[in-house]
């Protein structure tokens, strides 16, 4: 790589790729919904704070803190859905969207990085063993590693081996036909 510096070619030589990350591996996926999850529970987030600040102003200059009890329940329970449901509901959806995934070839791990309820970036350190598909696809999960759900979209990956070495589609089937022998002889015999 050759940068000018002030009139000076100044050549740098750099070793790693820069989809690599040293302390998780190399980069195999990368979701390109991450700023459009960051930016929707940002959002949610500051829209339920400024709620939270403004129901004292509102309440005082309109009065319905002083109005019957059943108007005072619907008027709070209506606030209070949209200041605290949604913020939640919104995180239960995408806790699990995986903004970027990095592979260590030398330990067959997996390092996911993810939103926490904080809007920080989480990692979760998975082995390929860890990984379960569902038995019925859900809406929100592509697969489990350990026991959190993952969303991927596999054509994302800008190597489809990746993927198939992820979710064990690699893996040769092996069939043992001798205990599948046995298992038919035991069968006939009942």
């Amino acid at each position: 790589q050759v940068t000018s510096f002030q009139g000076v070619a100044v050549r740098s030589l750099c070793t790693s790729s820069p989809h690599d990350h040293p302390e998780h591996g190399r980069l195999v996926y990368k979701g390109n919904l991450a700023k459009a999850v960051l930016g929707v529970k940002f959002f949610s987030y500051s829209t339920s704070i400024f709620n939270l600040f403004m129901m004292p102003y509102i309440m005082l200059k309109t009065g319905i803190g002083f109005e019957s009890l059943l108007i005072q329940a619907a008027f709070y329970g209506l606030i209070g859905f949209f200041t605290f449901v949604t913020p939640v509901t919104l995180h239960i959806l995408t806790k699990g969207y995986v903004i970027r995934l990095y592979y260590k070839d030398e330990m067959d791990t997996y390092t996911a990085i993810t939103y926490n309820a904080i809007l920080a970036e989480k990692a979760t350190v998975f082995h390929q063993k860890d990984v379960k598909i569902p038995d019925i696809t859900k809406m929100f999960t592509t697969f489990y590693a350990k026991t959190k759900s993952m969303l991927v979209n596999p054509a994302l990956f800008q190597n489809p081996e990746d993927y198939h070495h992820l979710m064990g589609y690699d893996k040769s089937l092996y069939f043992n036909f001798e205990n599948l022998e046995e298992e038919k002889e035991a069968g006939e015999r009942k």
